[in-house]
């Protein structure tokens, strides 16, 4: 794997000065109304990934990798039915809704995309019918055409790469923002707390081990999963970019 240069990427991607954009409450809502598709499609990875491992059709049959199938359930089960900040269960997207509503982001659009997903429209299709925030339907079109094409290892790569190990760090540098946020958005900010202790302590590790054990099965895997991780920081950079763009654009 590219792993110096995909290691400054990385360091490229968590320097990002899109969070020094964000100097206030509209600017807050600006971002998230963005950030909740790829919220959403951080579990398009997640369920490639386990639709691969485990069995997730009828009849069951039992896994390739008990391991392997043990390590992706227990991401899946943290990232879609977490214990609730105040009671009950959720998963984190429908938290970080939560998060939209009680800072006073729309959730107009992507509530229109979930809801055109049930009626059985095609995501990219769904994508153009919501016309979302900017870089955004680039963005989530790569991760589906990547969900829906590319090799189990190579998933996994952009899975911890462009996800796991880099989201502690990003969240991190947002919750240090600006004071507002803490008074603010409490809400997202369990949100990101969350995050950052499962991604650092579980979920990180156990997407480095699913990637290892992915990667051991052929000598071409290594460079494969390199070529795709590069690939996916350098889209969350340009993703980044686009949104740190669109809110130069308006007033604090």
């Amino acid at each position: 794997m590219h792993q110096p240069l995909l290691e400054q990427k990385k360091l490229q991607l968590c320097s990002h000065p899109l969070f020094s954009e964000i100097t206030s409450l509209h600017k807050l809502q600006l971002f998230m109304e963005s950030h909740v598709f790829a919220v959403w499609d951080f579990m398009t990875l997640a369920k490639r990934l386990q639709r691969d491992l485990t069995c997730t059709h009828l009849p069951w049959l039992p896994p390739a990798d008990p391991h392997a199938a043990r390590l992706i359930n227990e991401i899946v089960l943290g990232e879609e039915s977490d214990i609730h900040p105040r009671q009950g269960h959720c998963s984190h997207f429908e938290l970080y809704l939560e998060a939209m509503t009680e800072a006073g982001a729309s959730t107009a659009a992507i509530n229109r995309f979930v809801a055109l997903l049930r009626k059985g429209l095609e995501a990219s299709a769904a994508l153009h019918e919501v016309d979302p925030p900017p870089g955004v339907a680039r963005f989530v079109s790569t991760t589906l055409h990547m969900a829906a094409h590319a090799p189990t290892h190579c998933v996994a790569a952009a899975f911890l790469h462009g996800r796991e190990h880099v989201i502690p760090t990003l969240f991190e540098r947002l919750l240090q923002t600006d004071d507002f946020i803490q008074r603010q958005a409490p809400t997202l900010c369990d949100y990101l707390k969350r995050h950052i202790e499962l991604d650092a302590g579980d979920h990180g590790p156990a997407a480095q081990q699913l990637l290892e054990r992915l990667v051991s099965a052929d000598p071409a895997y290594p460079q494969q999963a390199g070529d795709t991780a590069l690939a996916a920081v350098q889209s969350r950079i340009t993703f980044w970019n686009e949104v740190q763009v669109s809110l130069q654009e308006v007033r604090p």
